[in-house]
């Protein structure tokens, strides 16, 4: 039988901080004179009471460490539980959303899709705005805290090949990961400032520049705007690429950095092959707009480098006219959408590295095709990838392709096109938050789609941010077992 008072306590501790945070959109309501307050000011009491309650009933565990069985309940809770309680605010007061909006709403928040079902987001008040881009910044903030201490341990998708970045820590949770979450927290926050900076100095109006700095570097995607990013200034969307590259590097380099050690983010396979592979997009689709249509060249770069950026690292922001530039631009987007960012950050996809695996994999298979008799090892920076690390990876790959074409089939008999059913499988299980299809471009939100379409996006969001197995895994009975 599982102890579960080890995960009811961390969970309970976690949403009453979540309760304490909302008073910040409720104080900055009331400065803004905003009507909404009191209803933000009810949410707060009761999620923090309830996380309260649940920590002080389950603390006579509180100070063991966890074993992988809890450590994977642990996770699925969080990203299963703390969203019912943010949504409160969508129901209580402002917009007065139903429950299932409402939890789609936080669900693609506290886990940086940043797809919506709320239309006409530009009139919500002000709290409610701030909200938003809060929960894109804290579930960022908490999946690179996942990534980068619980999921190598777990041996989630080839994850334990970063064991040796030494986060083996689950045995012995303190002190290794609190000096982790520290430096992490301080690195996150500084990028959040900076980015908040840069907006407001480049002429964003304040509370903009505030939502759009947290989902920018959680790669979240929430704007106070419908139209995200259209009608900003060319500097503004430079900017904004810049800093959603920079959210979606491994955060573990930014905490060397911070160490003293700048040589592994340069030296980082990952990190040179996610700036390749956008590039090539970039420039590809940059070109084939140029000489296809009466658009310049600059102006082209731009939007291709804005929306591709924000798709591969999962982002989701969207400015102009790109999902309607024709077939290549959009089979380049989905396919740089599938890759990813890289793995340790808050972006999702099936990630960097697991990608260049997989073609080093494939250029050793051909290797040993050419000479049966030679030795062809697969190696990743250097390092020769062993066999466990190679098989939960095939089986991450596997697990990834069979789930968006079963969510996209699932979401299609809800009564949804082909075409929207497809991409919103694409958007969610990758965390992407950009939307495309018929039933989406005249809102530019999921808000027509059927009920169960949006609870097979939101189970496909949970799945895609916690890396596919660590969800199917406890549907295994063998899981259950002492």
């Amino acid at each position: 039988m599982v102890d579960l008072r080890p995960v009811g306590y961390v969970i309970g501790l976690i949403i009453a901080v979540l309760g304490v945070t909302m008073a910040v959109p409720f104080l900055v309501g009331v400065a803004l004179g905003d009507g909404n307050a009191p209803d933000f000011a009810v949410s707060a009491l009761g999620t923090t009471v309830i996380g309260g309650l649940t920590a002080l009933a389950c603390q006579n565990r509180s100070g063991h460490s966890l074993s992988l069985r809890q450590a994977f309940l642990l996770t699925l809770g969080i990203w299963f539980l703390v969203p019912l309680f943010g949504a409160l605010p969508f129901m209580i007061g402002e917009p007065g959303a139903r429950f299932i909006d409402a939890y789609f709403e936080a669900v693609s928040g506290i886990t940086t899709t940043g797809s919506s079902v709320f239309v006409g987001v530009d009139a919500l008040p002000p709290g409610v705005t701030l909200w938003r881009g809060m929960l894109n910044w804290l579930g960022g903030l908490g999946i690179a805290f996942i990534a980068m201490i619980f999921l190598p341990v777990m041996r989630v998708g080839g994850m334990q090949f970063f064991r040796t970045e030494g986060f083996d820590t689950l045995g012995k949770v303190l002190p290794r990961a609190t000096d982790i979450a520290r430096d992490l927290f301080v690195v996150y926050a500084a990028l959040t400032l900076a980015c908040m900076t840069v907006y407001a100095g480049l002429g964003m109006a304040p509370l903009d520049s505030v939502a759009h700095a947290f989902a920018t570097i959680a790669t979240g995607g929430f704007s106070p705007h419908a139209a995200s990013f259209t009608g900003y200034s060319a500097p503004i969307l430079y900017a904004a690429s810049l800093f959603m590259l920079l959210g979606s590097f491994p955060y573990i380099r930014y905490v060397q950095l911070l160490r003293g050690s700048a040589a592994p983010l340069w030296r980082d396979a990952q990190v040179r092959g996610y700036l390749g592979w956008v590039a090539a997009g970039v420039g590809a689709v940059a070109l084939w707009r140029a000489a296809t249509s009466p658009q310049a060249l600059e102006p082209a770069f731009r939007e291709a480098l804005f929306n591709l950026v924000s798709i591969m690292s999962s982002t989701g922001f969207a400015e102009g006219d790109f999902p309607v530039w024709g077939s290549f631009p959009m089979v380049v987007a989905l396919w740089l959408g599938i890759i990813g960012a890289c793995s340790g950050s808050s972006a999702a996809g099936l990630s960097v590295f697991r990608v260049q695996i997989m073609f080093s994999a494939l250029a050793a298979q051909i290797r040993r095709i050419h000479a049966p008799d030679r030795i062809a090892p697969v190696r990743y920076a250097g390092r020769a990838v062993d066999a466990d690390t190679m098989d939960a990876i095939v089986l991450y790959l596997g697990a990834y392709i069979v789930t968006f074409g079963l969510i996209a089939l699932l979401i299609g008999e809800t009564g949804v096109d082909f075409e929207s059913a497809l991409f919103a499988s694409w958007t969610s299980i990758g965390n992407i938050g950009y939307s495309y299809g018929p039933m989406v471009v005249e809102t530019g939100t999921f808000i027509d789609f059927p009920d169960m379409a949006k609870a097979l996006m939101i189970l496909a969001m949970i799945m895609g941010r916690l890396s596919l197995l660590s969800v199917l895994v406890i549907f295994l009975p063998r899981f259950w077992r002492d």
